[in-house]
């Protein structure tokens, strides 16, 4: 018996029953937060980013505003968009907010000086506390069935800017020191948390947990993740539908990680999210190359070319979605 299959078009993903899926989130939140983990609500990390605005509205219809609390993390690098945005949002669905500044944290990590000194042994003339660094991956190398090379980009307080591809111990050393702020983040939403009695609702989307675009027990920790089955324009559909301020809906995705504005898709992803999305339902779903193409505008090459590349990116970010491991077998004998 043939199981049928849709046919590969560009309006694939879209969701014709906004209502009935969101209500089935919620109940599926419902059921996890209050019967399985037995939490009386929810902590949110709110950025002004669309992933966590959308968990928040989400959460908001699964329990009310009053079962949750919404936390702003900032810290040195953040730019200011990302709190005004947060505090917008939990002003729009009522709910309480705090913020919890974690820059003393990190800099007791050595966040910041670890990060630049790296970054200093490959463009020595940068001087932190006067230029912007970021990390980049060129666009083009996405279509050349290549892994990504990663560069940092130094914006110095002239305006010029230099990119220098990084070696890797350099760009190593800088995501490490990165990563302390995802989970110093994390920390601080289980503090709260636990004197809540609540549960840690996480924000990754799809492709942020299939991709592996997550630091582990950081921005990956959380008790429940409700938006992880569902595609970038799928959130921004549930947006719009659940009335997310448009400040927030019309802001480009940004990873607000460095002191430069860096947005998600030159760090990690290297197109846009309306392109990926269809081409990674595509591969996830085994359609041929040569059915994509054409409604793709593309070439079977370039469609391939980037299957590979998405089959590359799960292969190599399995260890982060990989639980601990505790099947060692200990005789006693």
């Amino acid at each position: 018996m043939t199981t049928y299959r849709k046919p590969f078009s560009k309006n694939i993903l879209h969701i014709e029953k906004l209502d009935e899926v969101i209500e089935n989130i919620c109940i599926q939140l419902q059921k996890d937060v209050y019967k399985r983990f037995r939490r009386y609500g929810g902590v949110i990390g709110i950025s002004g980013g669309i992933d966590s605005s959308v968990t928040l509205a989400i959460a908001v219809r699964a329990f009310g505003a009053d079962k949750l609390l919404g936390i702003m993390l900032p810290e040195t690098d953040s730019s200011p968009e990302s709190e005004e945005l947060a505090r917008e949002l939990a002003n729009k669905f009522g709910v309480k907010s705090i913020v919890e500044n974690i820059s003393g944290a990190l800099d007791g990590f050595g966040c910041y000086r670890r990060r630049d000194e790296a970054v200093k042994k490959v463009v020595p003339e940068y001087n932190p506390a006067e230029d912007k660094m970021k990390v980049i991956i060129p666009k083009d190398f996405v279509n050349k069935n290549m892994p990504p090379v990663h560069f940092v980009s130094v914006t110095f307080k002239d305006g010029t800017e230099k990119q220098v591809r990084l070696p890797l111990q350099e760009y190593l050393q800088i995501v490490a020191a990165s990563n302390f702020k995802q989970r110093c983040r994390a920390n601080m939403l289980y503090y709260h948390a636990e004197t809540l009695n609540y549960a840690v609702l996480g924000t990754p989307n799809k492709h942020e947990v299939q991709q592996g675009f997550f630091v582990k027990y950081g921005d990956g920790a959380a008790d429940v993740m409700p938006i992880g089955n569902l595609y970038k324009t799928q959130v921004y559909q549930i947006a719009r539908h659940l009335g997310v301020p448009n400040s927030i809906i019309q802001r480009t995705p940004t990873t607000d990680t460095y002191s430069a504005e860096q947005t998600q898709e030159e760090f990690f992803y290297q197109m846009p999210f309306e392109k990926m999305d269809l081409l990674w339902y595509a591969w996830e779903n085994e359609y041929l190359p040569v059915e994509v193409a054409p409604v793709m505008e593309m070439t079977t090459e370039e469609v391939n070319n980037i299957f590979n590349n998405f089959a590359r990116k799960q292969k190599t970010t399995a260890y982060l979605r990989t639980a601990p491991l505790h099947h060692y077998i200990i005789n006693n004998k």
